[in-house]
């Protein structure tokens, strides 16, 4: 998602404040000097509520404010750096605020959320913040911020793609075209920072897949589409699954097409592996003879957002110690019949734009409510209803594997009795599993143990 157009040098000022509602107050100053339709005070009154309400601090010395309010333009950014660190309640001591990106969004913006997520996970990599902090003034910052803001924020690329990386490239396209694959799926974490993709044909469809927020516009001509995928693991090929998975849900892969899929171990710097997949046969378990793997009501971002926070709670669990939990999305009115609350719901009287997995404030919020037993319960656009809800569906004709406990078993019964998608973070062994309709998909290798 690009968001340069809605930046400009006027908005961008090394703040004198040394507290949140003073830093708040220059950044208002030179936007409602720009557009004084917008009432200032009124403004301030929201963003303060909303800090008594919710943090929104995101880390690594970033405060992302923001607010709606009735205005002419979808969105208007302004963003304030200081050189001494600002007082914030919401962040550590060893942590003060250095960088302040303040979002005001017309109410009527559709895509809210969505802009708050991208700018949130482009503000959680080290190398892009480090960068504004250090400009060396306010051109520089402002120069910065734009390239990020545009989606061309990026790590140098290696010097020269070295002779194995091109000759598997190549090789891959014709292997795709040889088996009549209808797809390339290049994993582009493979390499540490960027690397320089072919152009490939027109009659091709690619898709980049990454960890890193990224858009098909930062390699113009080159990816037919970008799939954003966490993952931990440095595994070859470990995002393979969820990928496909999300490709499906979107609608730009189909159950009859064959992929090519190429990458090698993340961070390597080096294609080792092409592979070519039939989806319907990866898939042919969890489909049963259905074509609707996504359930009607949910939206594909949705579940691609809980996929992301499911495998961030595997791999990092809560203060060091494992995590398990388990997500319910979709058919939420026929899920709450099915359910009984295990505590007070802590979501109960928040505005649901507060409390959707969308908005990338609540992902402490969730990692956090996670180690309280029961479920979380989310509607298919992606409002949580409840958190530590007890699933009393049953299912006797479904028996697991071995070594999967009561929370799968939840999992399963809730996926048969009503039309939704259930995923588990197993407090074993990691893993991460979706069950559709009774039936259990791995979308996670199990930790291994020395």
């Amino acid at each position: 998602m690009r968001l340069d157009k809605y930046i400009t040098r006027s908005r961008v000022v090394d703040l004198a404040s040394g507290d949140m509602e003073g830093a708040l107050e220059e950044l208002l100053n030179l936007t409602v000097n720009r557009f004084p339709d917008l009432d200032k005070d009124a403004l301030l009154k929201g963003l303060l509520r909303r800090e008594d309400t919710m943090t929104t601090y995101l880390g690594l010395g970033v405060a992302m404010p923001h607010v709606r309010a009735k205005m002419g333009r979808r969105y208007l950014l302004a963003v304030g750096r200081s050189h001494y660190g600002i007082r914030y309640d919401g962040a550590m001591e060893s942590e003060p605020v250095r960088l302040v990106i303040l979002l005001i969004a017309d109410e009527k913006a559709r895509d809210y959320l969505q802009v708050l997520a991208s700018l949130a996970r482009l503000l959680k990599e080290q190398d892009f913040v480090d960068s504004l902090v250090q400009a060396p003034d306010l051109a520089a910052l402002y120069e910065r911020l734009f390239a990020g803001f545009g989606g061309i924020s990026q790590k140098p690329l290696p010097a020269a793609q070295n002779r194995v990386n091109r000759v598997i490239l190549r090789e891959a396209e014709k292997i795709a075209r040889g088996s009549d694959c209808k797809a390339l799926m290049v994993f582009g974490d493979t390499f540490a920072g960027g690397f320089e993709a072919p152009k490939w044909p027109a009659s091709l469809k690619t898709f980049l897949v990454t960890r890193n927020l990224a858009e098909a516009d930062e390699h113009p001509g080159r990816y037919t589409d970008t799939i954003q995928v966490r993952s931990f693991s440095s595994q070859r090929l470990a995002q393979l699954r969820s990928a496909v998975l999300v490709g499906l849900t979107r609608g730009v892969i189909a159950f009859t097409d064959r992929i090519c899929c190429v990458g090698g171990l993340a961070g390597s710097n080096q294609f080792d592996t092409v592979v070519v997949v039939d989806v319907e046969k990866e898939f042919q378990t969890i489909l049963t003879n259905h074509t609707d793997l996504l359930p009607e009501d949910v939206k594909p971002e949705v579940l691609e957002r809980v996929i992301g926070v499911a495998t961030e709670l595997a791999v990092e669990g809560r203060e060091g110690r494992p995590v398990g939990c388990l997500f319910v999305i979709g058919d939420s009115a026929k899920v709450e019949r099915a359910t009984k609350p295990l505590v007070l719901n802590p979501f109960y009287g928040y505005k649901e734009e507060d409390r959707n997995i969308l908005n990338p404030f609540m992902d402490e919020t969730i990692k956090e409510f996670s180690s309280i037993d029961g479920a979380f319960i989310i509607r298919g656009d992606g409002v949580v209803e409840a958190a530590g809800a007890l699933i009393q569906a049953a299912d006797y004709n479904h028996s697991l594997p071995s070594g999967l406990g009561s929370r799968h078993a939840a999992a399963a019964a809730i996926s048969v009795a009503t039309d939704c998608i259930a995923i588990v973070v197993s407090s074993s062994s990691g893993q991460v599993t979706l069950f559709r309709r009774g039936v259990m998909m791995p979308l996670t290798e199990k930790k291994v143990t020395a």
